[in-house]
């Protein structure tokens, strides 16, 4: 019988024994009638057919819960408390018997009046005995609603139970917003009955950066240092409201806690990470064994958030390093510990709280090395409000929060260490360098013993503030290399001010082409590094889609002619203007659809341009690859669609991935707006069909020179095809910077562009280099001829105006080939002496 069970059940030997057996005997009717319940549910289950004997339970549940809900309404407080105590302990009988009366069992704790903490005791106990958490979750909630009610005396009384049921709380894996609303329920309940106490696990017990909380806990416990963790433990969202940030300040100088919090802060930042084998996964989803680092428990998250907040609100600046390397290694690129965009979420916030100037300088360079999506949202949205506030656009801000490093106007810095003068210098916008000079005036890109041994913190300063410089200068070449699809403009005196005299920027801006306005309204075009006539009034970056072809031509020659090599590619620019087969589709173009590449090549590359895309694979929503990116200063967003290679479809990580569509959408307040190709800028338009060329050029397998010896026929057609196939116009710019290359090369003789082939003529046989691919068909029978050689400028002689690994590769090849008589690879030799003629 169930009220023999229970009963047997209720005596465990505690203080509560007689608790449990009182209110079963006053609730025995309860008892009875859910003994009786489930009995005839079982007779139903196997007497009769399975529709008729549902029916029939169906009608006996329904009349049994009516008659118990009827019983129950009528309850005093002393019969109600009772009945609540029965179908608590119940539960651990007939699990059905809870999750059916969950809601009158609810009403019944919320109802009645005068709970002792011995019944409080006795729920709290059968509560934390579940091991599922979402029932250990609903049961704690309902229990208490009664524990509520009860005066401090009370919470007293029941205290072991409010602690025990604190740390049970903090172990089982609960969802997130539930288990910080029961913890905020519990520590307001356990402060009541002990103002000092810190519960168990609040403060992690092996976690390294609460270190030195748990250390002051032990060592000098006082109630005001519990209020300050008890309320760090309250910040749920990403960011704190006002009246949390005061309370704070007020908690953090009450327990004087501010070198404390900052410490927490720094070890966040710099201290070791747990590790999944020795403290256990840090979220439930994954098994195994899987071995990994992580920074904070999922449960711990809360307390983490909120010391990184107390941080940045008590110490200001000087939380400012910290915060940003605990962004970097939470959620950076490269990071040592798995990826926690919340906590990397709260520093991101703090950063822009802060309202110090190296604050924004950190930001800044945060953006330029932070990919995951949801965080680069965050930090665009703490530059825009950092710039809402001095009254200006982001972008502004941003480049008026380019950090100098203290370099001068030229980009460099010189500083004495000993008998050696050591300089740090940007070179052609492009290369950071260490350069030593000696006392005897030689110098040495190495660093001298001398240094190392007897300045060795001085040296390592230096090779610190040169890894920033890089790290400046590279943000800053992507940057202005996004400007392309801005059309911005910028008064004169503030792009000097900004751009030109900037040691970081002003080595980058240096070497473009820029446009200048006179009081006429007239632009005009300068060449990099000169002076313009008279006083502008405003300036802008040079785009070839604006220029006319006799102006690109001669921009093209005059950078070849004084060779100068620009920072990235302007003036020989390929341009992608909308084609009739594109407005005739309208919505979309199929300009690089249906080419073949290797999958985890193009998905490096997509992130290296900065491409938010999802990874594709067998799985539910990967098998439709989406990569987007913003152009037009955030304004518009191009999407470029591809999918698994059908021979690789039911691969779970695909080799290879099929190209689809592009499209195009405007921001439309916080939504974006799919519009038709026509409507599109033609600068945006052509800088992201540009990004979209280099996917397709850099990772299609007709540029891999060996697809064909692997022994395989997949894709064989494709290749074929698109090895040797129509230019396209990154290709054609190659063509054309060939043309005014070539005369100035020792083998111009041996060399003619003959349409989409760069023709060499050895001495062995004449080669065609296809200026798309670099692949090379031998004459006269078009024989394949794979070579693979060292990537590069060739040979490190022949000038080339700007970067472009396969025009490198392509001059390399030429180069080789005119001179085929002294080729010693016999790899190579052997495919040319075959059956040559």
């Amino acid at each position: 019988m169930l009220y023999d069970a229970l009963i047997t059940e209720s005596r465990r030997q505690d203080s509560l024994d007689d608790v449990r057996s009182e209110a079963i005997d006053r609730a025995r009717w309860l008892v009875d009638l859910l003994e009786r319940q489930g009995t005839e549910r079982r007779i139903l289950g196997h007497g009769h057919g399975h529709g008729h004997g549902h029916r029939r339970s169906t009608a006996t549940d329904a009349a049994a819960r009516a008659e118990i809900d009827e019983r129950l309404t009528a309850c005093t407080d002393e019969e109600g408390r009772a009945a609540a105590l029965c179908l608590v302990l119940a539960a651990g009988f007939d699990g059905a018997g809870l999750r059916q009366y969950d809601d009158e069992l609810e009403a019944l704790l919320s109802r009645v009046r005068g709970w002792t903490p011995d019944e409080v005791a006795v729920m709290l106990l059968r509560a934390v005995e579940h091991d599922k958490g979402h029932r250990f979750a609903d049961s704690l909630g309902m229990v208490l609603n009664a524990a509520d009610r009860l005066d401090p005396d009370g919470c007293r009384a029941v205290l072991p139970w409010l602690r025990h049921a604190h740390t049970r709380l903090m172990d089982l894996t609960v969802e997130a917003h539930r288990r910080a609303s029961l913890a905020r329920r519990l520590r307001t309940l356990l402060a009541s009955a002990d103002e000092a106490h810190i519960p168990e696990g609040l403060i992690p017990a092996h976690a390294p950066w609460a270190a030195p909380l748990r250390d002051r806990a032990k060592t000098a416990p006082t109630p005001e240092l519990a209020r300050f963790v008890r309320h760090l433990t309250g910040l749920a969202g990403p960011r704190p409201t006002q009246r949390w940030r005061r309370t704070c300040l007020e908690l953090a100088d009450a327990a004087s806690a501010r070198d404390l919090i900052a410490d927490v802060l720094r070890a966040l930042a710099e201290g070791d990470p747990l590790c999944s084998r020795g403290s256990g996964a840090h979220t439930d989803w994954i098994h195994g064994d899987f071995h990994y680092h992580y920074l904070v428990h999922q449960n711990d998250g809360d307390l983490a958030r909120g010391a990184v907040w107390a941080a940045a609100l008590t110490d200001g600046p000087g939380a400012v390093r910290h915060l940003g390397t605990l962004t970097l290694r939470t959620g950076g690129a490269g990071r040592e510990v798995t990826e926690n965009p919340k906590l990397a979420g709260a520093a991101v916030n703090a950063l822009a709280e802060t309202g110090d100037p190296s604050a924004l300088e950190a930001l800044w360079r945060l953006r330029s090395r932070i990919r995951h999506r949801a965080l680069r949202k965050q930090l665009d949205t703490a530059l825009t409000t950092a710039a809402g506030k001095q009254g200006i656009t982001a972008q502004q801000l941003i480049e008026r929060s380019v950090p100098d490093h203290g370099l001068a106007p030229d980009g460099s810095l010189e500083r004495q260490v000993g008998e050696h003068r050591v300089r740090v210098a940007i070179e052609e916008a492009a290369t950071v360098r260490l350069t030593f000079t000696r006392p005897d005036g030689t110098t040495s890109r190495t660093a001298p013993a001398a240094l190392k041994d007897g300045f060795p913190d001085e040296l390592r300063e230096l090779k610190a503030l040169a890894k920033e410089v890089r790290g400046t200068l590279s943000a800053e070449r992507a940057r202005l290399e996004a400007l392309m699809s801005a059309g911005r403009e910028w008064p004169y005196d503030e792009w000097c001010r900004h751009y030109r005299d900037h040691p970081v920027t002003g080595t980058l801006a240096r070497g473009l082409i820029w446009e200048f306005q006179d009081a006429n309204g007239r632009w005009a075009g300068v060449v990099p590094s000169a002076a313009p006539d008279g006083l502008p009034e405003r300036v802008r970056l040079w785009h070839p889609i604006r220029a006319s072809a006799d102006e690109i031509g001669s921009w093209r020659e005059r950078l070849l002619t004084t060779e100068l090599r620009q920072p990235f590619k302007q003036a020989f620019r390929e341009i992608y203007l909308l084609t009739p087969a594109e407005r005739e589709t309208g919505v979309y173009s199929n300009r690089f659809a249906a080419h073949i590449v290797h999958y985890r090549q193009l998905y490096a590359l997509l992130k290296e341009r900065g491409w938010q895309a999802n990874f594709l694979g067998s799985y539910d929503g990967g098998y439709d690859g989406r990569a987007r990116a913003e152009f037009g200063d955030g304004a518009w967003r191009a999407c470029f669609h591809h999918e698994p290679a059908a021979e690789d479809h039911d691969r779970y990580s695909p080799e290879h991935a099929a190209t689809d569509q592009v499209r195009f959408e405007r921001r439309d307040g916080r939504r974006w707006r799919e519009v038709p190709l026509a409507k599109v800028p033609p600068p945006v338009f052509s800088e992201a069909m540009r990004d979209v060329d280099l996917f397709v050029g850099v990772t299609s397998i007709a540029a891999d020179p060996d697809w064909t010896d692997r022994g395989e026929d997949r894709y064989a057609g494709y290749w074929r095809t698109a090895t040797f196939g129509e230019l396209t116009a990154s290709a054609e710019v190659r063509r054309e910077a060939l043309a005014r290359i070539l005369p100035r090369l020792r083998i111009a003789d041996r060399c003619t562009l003959d349409g989409r082939f760069l023709i060499v003529r050895g001495d062995l046989r004449t080669y065609r280099i296809h200026l798309g691919s670099a692949n090379i068909l031998m004459e006269p029978d078009d024989a394949y001829l794979c070579i693979v050689p060292s990537r590069g400028r060739p040979n490190g002689k022949v000038f080339l105006p700007f970067e472009d690994e396969r025009l490198s590769l392509i001059l390399s090849k030429a180069l080789l080939l005119a001179a085929d008589t002294k080729i010693t690879d016999d790899t190579i030799l052997h495919q040319i002496k075959r059956d040559a003629r």
